[in-house]
């Protein structure tokens, strides 16, 4: 991928921009805290300095406490959906799908839901609750598509169709018997958010997005060979149904540990790949797979900057996204080049 001038400075900033995004996420809050103080207090913390303090305990709390789990967990959400996107759209040789086509996250939400509606109002239950059903609907999806022998990519699109649709009339049934007071439970689980994360759920939720994200990067180049027809993949020595299943596997794991505890956030893992693609003009997905990561931490981040403080009430970061996406994605579409597999 030869790239120009232009070309390279956008590629070293959408590298660099995670870090100074989460710099200066630091200093927004709807809480406003000088920004001297902001950098004393991080500078006192980092060096185990302790001078004479001159900022109230309760604004070391919002930074350590408030914001730098979320603004962690905004990276990390953007990692996994970004990656596990491009890794499946790789796989599916598809640029409209992502994870919520497996039924990943129509099975987090019925789990969620169900844990809700049965009163195990524990966040750490219902975050389990999602993770397994999660897992489940994942595995659903790839036994039904395995009824005809071989796995094709057609029949997991089809099967992951049938399982998502399933899951979504278990969850309407749900909200319909449940009780009036715990629909709204259930309804801000779906929206998406980061504004109940703690470094408990960032602890929960690191392991698994890291393993599978290694996975992912890891296995860049094959999925450059998985995005060929199946007959020519094989002749570059690949197990395609093998490694297939664990590309899909790796994908579920990292977005179903994040839906787990931060419910649905759309287009992600849509729009930050395909933007890659059409960007600079490749389908390796030796390049597109760490873009992926970086633009969609710095983009999930930035969402979750603007979720936070644009009004005086936090907006659900899910509800942003699909605002901002579904109009770029369209305008996306319209713009793509031609010759470019996107």
């Amino acid at each position: 991928m030869k790239l120009s001038v232009p070309k390279k400075a956008i590629l070293y900033f959408l590298y660099f921009s995670p870090l100074l995004i989460v710099f200066f996420s630091i200093f927004i809050g709807r809480l406003y805290i000088p920004a001297g103080t902001v950098l004393r207090i991080i500078i006192s913390k980092i060096f185990s300095l302790t001078p004479e303090k001159s900022w109230p305990r309760a604004y070391e709390v919002i930074i350590f406490e408030i914001r730098l789990p979320r603004i962690i967990a905004a990276v990390l959400g953007g990692i996994a959906l970004s990656v596990s996107g491009a890794s499946l759209q790789a796989v599916f040789r598809n640029p409209l799908v992502d994870t919520y086509i497996l039924g990943v996250s129509a099975g987090s939400a019925f789990g969620a839901a169900l844990a809700i509606s049965l009163l195990l109002l524990d966040s750490f239950l219902v975050q389990i609750f999602a993770f397994i059903f999660g897992i489940i609907a994942f595995g659903t999806t790839y036994l039904v598509a395995k009824t005809q022998g071989d796995v094709q990519v057609i029949s997991l699109i089809l099967a992951g169709i049938i399982v998502s649709s399933l899951f979504s009339a278990c969850l309407s049934i749900i909200k319909f018997i449940v009780e009036p007071n715990h629909v709204a439970d259930i309804v801000y689980w779906l929206l998406g958010r980061f504004s109940t994360i703690s470094w408990k759920e960032v602890l929960q939720i690191f392991p698994p997005i890291l393993i599978g994200s290694l996975i992912l990067f890891g296995m860049r180049w094959r999925l450059n060979a998985l995005s060929m027809k199946d007959e020519e993949a094989k002749t570059l020595g690949i197990n395609v149904e093998k490694e297939r299943l664990l590309v899909l596997g790796a994908a579920t794991l990292v977005s179903a540990s994040l839906i787990s505890v931060c419910g649905i956030i759309g287009w992600i893992g849509l729009i930050i790949p395909h933007t890659i693609r059409m960007l600079f003009k490749t389908a390796d997905n030796r390049k597109i797979i760490p873009l992926s990561a970086a633009t969609g931490a710095s983009i999930l981040l930035l969402a979750d900057n603007i979720a936070r403080s644009l009004l005086p009430y936090e907006i659900p970061v899910g509800i942003l996204t699909t605002l901002c996406g579904a109009p770029f994605f369209l305008y996306l579409l319209r713009k793509r080049s031609k010759g470019v597999w996107h």
